[in-house]
């Protein structure tokens, strides 16, 4: 799977906001926000191909959390992603 290639990750204060820059005007109601660990999975995936065992290990090898966490983690924000129209199909 990749993200959308569209889509750009702005910071807005301490905010992190995901944006299409082709709308004329951006409909705030439907602006993504991650945190700063999304922000940053975000940054790193950008691009690329991945699947969730990336993911997964990206968050192991950055951040102190166990595979089971990072997993769980993955899960919820992939559902996002998905939900939200954010990945390429």
């Amino acid at each position: 799977m990749k993200l959308r290639s569209d889509l750009v990750l702005r910071p807005i204060g301490s905010d992190h906001l995901i944006v299409d820059p082709s709308q004329d005007n951006i409909d705030l109601s439907i602006v993504y926000t991650l945190n700063s660990s999304a922000a940053w999975l975000w940054e790193q995936l950008k691009g690329k191909g991945f699947d969730q065992t990336t993911i997964v290990e990206l968050l192991c090898q950055n951040y102190q959390v166990d595979v089971a966490q990072a997993q769980s983690n993955v899960e919820v924000l992939l559902g996002d992603f998905e939900k939200q129209g954010l990945l390429e199909k």
